[in-house]
């Protein structure tokens, strides 16, 4: 008994340890050899434990412009972060294990989903699954649900999501691929949805549609191409101008400027995403070869859905177009939202560039360079929105200014606290 005790307290508890224990059986099942199969495991543990670090120099650096935010304009403004919830619900709520089996769980259900229906996507972006398994676990908790039932439920809606969406962005993807051959993975896809929608409205139609591709960026927008310059220079403008507002005294910088302290925290914001980033590359990199090696035996003629940023090559223009027209849209919803007695969401420069990028796609394919426009602003509110009905959701489970932006993952959360929970909660 000590040694289960030991097994479950000491290694199940950490969810790096369980998701590399998942590769490592993985790859035994594809009988790879002795020293794959040691890479492939270190590789996935060093790779989670590079994306934590990454999310824990985001979160302290987010903090520290959440202080700012607050002296400076006589406000309380939230910077989605669901790196922060994640943290939270391993370290607070001991919620490690869970939300590892919960991540293999929705996995084995999109595969049984894809095996047993006409909806054969197999959806191959590790870090959404794990953030998806992060909300289901976390609001599944609150709900009443413990051990194998809090398992098993995410697993079924996570699971759910992970053919629904691919399924329903597809035909808005072949068009801008020519093919059929890749789905899109990722949980943002109502909100890509959201955009296609607005800009089939009011965007171009038949011959009048123009797309965005047909105009040639100037050479000096060029550098946002680069994810992290693209952030960074909207970030070091909005920590410096937002410390000039709180002043020197705000926040206890030491002996350095306060200017210059605001400037380092922006950038340590774009260290962070460096760092997340290639943890999230190296864990996808052992992680998704294993995954994607059983799926595709198990499932003929299966469509391996892939994270955001492989599209980005077939309509980069309408990447950066819905980029900044979705960092409008999450400004103008920052100020709008608090009016009517929302919580005031921040805009979180990661998800503009990466979902408004993605949303910018959609809405050029579907309305030209006006639907991209006008859709991009509009996403840039609907992806500020739900965060803020998700605010009160997480205020009365005990989280303090939590809130998240991949709007699949908050559509799950809500769907569990305004609708599955009630009726857990009877039994």
């Amino acid at each position: 008994m000590g040694i289960i005790n030991f097994i479950i307290n000491n290694i199940l508890t950490q969810a790096s340890i369980t998701i590399a224990l998942i590769a490592m059986l993985g790859l035994i099942l594809q009988k790879k050899s002795i020293g794959q199969i040691i890479s492939g495991t270190l590789k996935t543990l060093l790779g989670f434990q590079v994306l934590s670090a990454g999310s824990n120099i985001i979160v302290a650096s987010l903090t520290y412009f959440g202080k700012i935010f607050q002296k400076g304009f006589h406000t309380h403004g939230i910077v989605p972060s669901i790196e922060a919830i994640n943290g939270q619900a391993m370290n607070d709520l001991g919620l490690g294990r869970e939300i590892a089996l919960t991540f293999l769980a929705i996995f084995i259900v999109n595969i049984l989903i894809a095996r047993f229906t006409k909806w054969n996507y197999i959806f191959l972006t590790g870090q959404a699954l794990l953030w998806m398994a992060t909300m289901t676990t976390v609001f599944g908790y609150f709900a009443g649900l413990r051990g194998l039932l809090l398992i098993v439920i995410g697993g079924i809606v996570g699971g759910i999501f992970t053919v629904a969406m691919p399924a329903l962005a597809q035909p808005i993807i072949r068009k801008v691929t020519g093919n059929n051959d890749i789905a899109l993975g990722h949980f943002c896809t109502i909100g890509y949805l959201f955009e296609a929608g607005v800009a089939k409205i009011f965007g171009e139609r038949g011959d009048k549609k123009r797309s965005i591709e047909d105009i040639e960026m100037p050479k000096s927008f060029e550098f946002l191409q680069d994810t992290y310059l693209s952030v960074m220079v909207v970030m070091v403008p909005l920590y410096l101008i937002t410390a000039a507002f709180a002043g020197s005294g705000a926040v206890n910088t030491g002996s350095q400027n306060y200017l210059m302290y605001a400037f380092l925290q922006s950038i340590q914001f774009v260290v962070g995403i460096y760092v997340l980033l290639a943890g999230v590359r190296l864990l996808l990199g052992e992680i998704v070869p294993a995954f994607r090696g059983i799926a595709m035996k198990l499932v003929p003629d299966a469509i391996p859905a892939l994270d955001c940023p492989v599209f980005f090559p077939y309509s980069p223009n309408a990447v950066i177009l819905g980029f900044i027209t979705t960092t409008i849209g999450t400004i103008v919803a920052m100020f709008v939202l608090p009016v009517f007695g929302l919580a005031m969401i921040l805009p979180g420069m990661l998800t503009n560039f990466f979902a408004g990028g993605t949303a910018g796609i959609f809405g050029n394919a579907v309305g030209g360079r006006r639907g991209a426009i006008i859709g991009g602003i509009a996403h840039g509110f609907f992806i500020t929105l739900l965060p803020a009905l998700l605010v009160t959701a997480f205020s009365s489970l005990g989280f303090v200014n939590a809130t998240a932006t991949d709007v699949d993952t908050v559509t799950a959360a809500l769907l569990y606290y305004w609708i599955l929970s009630p009726i857990f909660k009877m039994f």
